[in-house]
């Protein structure tokens, strides 16, 4: 039996492994919409007739909302129990798919895509949360090595499933499944989980007040962050960067709001205490700057195979399939390993990733024209090997001593971090790759410059996890804490 936040809660047997399967598949679902429309655009683009601006908006439009929301979804699943908020996420998300795929004009497809993405949020953080609920000990990091196998698997094979549907349906809207094959997923989820997730009170049966301001001023603090970053090849000029500011002194005043509410003793958006936990501090940390790193390969890789090289879009895709396999592989092992050897383990996948991306530099150097592909074959399977051994390992410890009743929160927050470490490293190493582009650079010196500043920046990540490492053997007294101390709400 595992224990909620309002007091037990029979999960037991193998109902919690399929009640994680439900969970884990809904997030893969969610999070392979980040990538899937990627080769979709010039569909798009043709058959709505849609200009430069519409198809950044469809892309990073879901990526805003997704990322605005995840606080605050966290939140309100924290307090008004995560299975009631899990379905609505995820019906919310199946109609807003169905909508995008019936969408008449590029504009409909925008504000769908938005929804989209809001829903998304609604559903990620109950996944960690519930984890933390059903799962203790090694099982917890088991599944948590599970989940970091879905993000890796999930963000690698998004532009090949987006090829394989617009190749099988083929004519101009083809483009229209990339949505649709949600309907079906996300209707036979919806049944699995009303089956199947555990029922539980959230707030342990107190109807708390929703933080309404702390919420707009999270909200736009993150926005204001991140629109010039997911808009930094859209928007010219330098004035954008003006929002970077503003947005970090919307984001200090969110955190005064939210002390001043835990004074009158009313419950915050997100509870502060959870940040003198240096383990979640810099657990979150390692996670923005490590996003920042990794997602960026796909980014500038992909544009490299098909703008440079000639590769169609299923080829594009087929290509980012040996990091699939090495997350797969990683994942499993370091769900199992962290247990052992705790933070040496995001210690040697940063490491390993690194090392992998230094290979695929290499491979673009010296493998000629369209056979880089497979000379880049065998550093990405390492990479992915790193990036499995760094993400789900890293998610067991940043969360491990977060007391179950703010899992939800505390998720919303680890996500919200890898979100807008995604957008900031693709603005900081898109705007190398194009920069050299645009001074009539060699494509493959292009992506080896841009390849190297994600090394930089995942070396950056290996840097805060010899922090971590370093501040946990300072306090060994909170390793050894019993797991039920630190599950208090």
């Amino acid at each position: 039996m595992t224990t909620d936040q309002a007091g037990p809660v029979p999960v037991v047997g193998d109902r919690r492994w399929k009640a994680l399967a439900v969970c884990l598949t809904a997030a893969f679902m969610t999070l392979l919409d980040t990538s899937i429309v990627n080769v979709a655009l010039p569909s798009v683009e043709r058959g709505l007739h849609a200009d430069e601006a519409d198809l950044s908006w469809v892309m990073s439009g879901y990526a805003l909302a997704y990322g605005l929301c995840l606080v605050p979804a966290g939140r309100l699943g924290d307090m008004r129990g995560r299975r009631q908020t899990f379905l609505t996420g995820l019906a919310l998300f199946t109609l807003a798919s169905a909508a995008c795929g019936l969408s008449s004009g590029a504009s409909w497809l925008v504000l769908f895509r938005l929804l989209q993405g809001a829903s998304a949020a609604l559903i990620a953080p109950q996944t960690s949360a519930l984890i933390q609920q059903m799962f203790q000990g090694p099982e917890r990091a088991r599944a948590f090595g599970m989940m970091g196998s879905t993000i890796g698997i999930s963000t690698a094979v998004g532009p090949l499933a987006g090829g394989l549907l617009i190749q099988a349906s083929g004519g101009p809207e083809g483009w229209r499944w990339v949505f649709y094959v949600n309907l079906p997923i996300g209707v036979a989820v919806f049944c699995a989980a009303l089956r199947l997730l555990p029922r539980s009170p959230g707030s342990a049966g107190r109807r708390e007040s929703f933080d309404l301001p702390g919420v707009l001023l999270l909200g736009a603090g993150v926005l204001a962050l991140m629109l010039p970053l997911v808009q930094n090849q859209q928007w010219h000029g330098r004035s954008k960067w003006a929002l970077l500011p503003a947005g970090a002194g919307l984001l200090a005043a969110f955190w005064a709001w939210e002390r001043q509410q835990g004074r009158r003793g009313r419950a915050p958006l997100i509870d502060l205490g959870l940040f003198r936990l240096r383990s979640f501090t810099l657990g979150a940390l390692l996670s923005l700057v490590y996003f920042g790193g990794f997602t960026t390969l796909f980014f500038v890789y992909t544009l490299f195979l098909q703008n440079s090289m000639g590769y169609g879009a299923l080829a594009a895709g087929l290509s980012s399939m040996p990091f699939a396999l090495g997350a797969a592989v990683g994942s499993a092992l370091g769900g199992r390993l962290v247990l052992r050897f705790g933070r040496r383990t995001v210690i040697g996948g940063l490491t390993t990733v690194a090392l992998g991306m230094v290979g695929v530099v290499t491979a673009v150097q010296f493998v000629p024209g369209r056979a880089v592909a497979w000379g880049a074959a065998l550093p990405l399977l390492v990479a992915g090997l790193g990036s499995g051994l760094t993400i789900s390992p890293n998610t067991t410890l940043t969360l491990s001593r977060v007391p179950v009743g703010r899992g939800g929160a505390a998720g919303g927050v680890l996500q919200t971090a890898q979100r807008i470490g995604s957008a900031a490293g693709i603005a900081v190493v898109g705007s190398v790759y194009f920069a050299h582009l645009a001074h009539r650079g060699s494509p493959a010196a292009a992506l080896q410059l841009g390849l190297v500043t994600s090394i930089g920046i995942i070396l950056l990540a290996l840097v805060l996890a010899y922090a971590d490492q370093r501040e946990r053997r300072s306090h060994p007294e909170e390793e050894k804490r019993p797991e039920a101390a630190r599950q208090g709400a």
